[in-house]
């Protein structure tokens, strides 16, 4: 069972940052529960598909040259953990920075949230 650091950098890198979309939903379907809570400034969703979906159109509306990366270490209390990252061009300044803050249960993620970052 994969743990809480490695959940979050995968979700980030992995799904976030994935543009294919085979190969992201394959990591969605083995890092989310299926029931899974995805909160952000725009809303809530439920479900894989749904954060599938979210994240295609979040990827399809960000430049190619775009990357997910993250800005610190994943901090880990239990089940709880909380990473930080930047997304912009690659070696270049981010357009926007957030927290992912990932509730983890049985080597899955069962709640996720993201907060923005004001003034980037």
């Amino acid at each position: 069972m994969a743990d809480v650091e490695d959940i979050l950098t995968r979700n980030l890198l992995e799904v976030f940052g994935e543009r294919d979309d085979a190969r992201r939903r394959a990591v969605i379907d083995e890092l989310y529960d299926a029931d899974v809570l995805f909160q952000d400034p725009e809303g809530a969703v439920r479900g894989r598909d749904a954060i599938d979906a979210k994240v295609a159109a979040l990827l399809a509306d960000a430049p190619p040259a775009f990357a997910f990366r993250p800005t610190g270490p994943v901090r880990v209390s239990g089940d709880l953990g909380v990473l930080t990252w930047a997304l912009g061009p690659e070696g270049g300044e981010p357009v926007v920075t957030g927290t992912d803050i990932a509730l983890t249960q049985d080597g899955r993620i069962v709640r996720l949230h993201t907060l923005l970052d004001g003034g980037v």
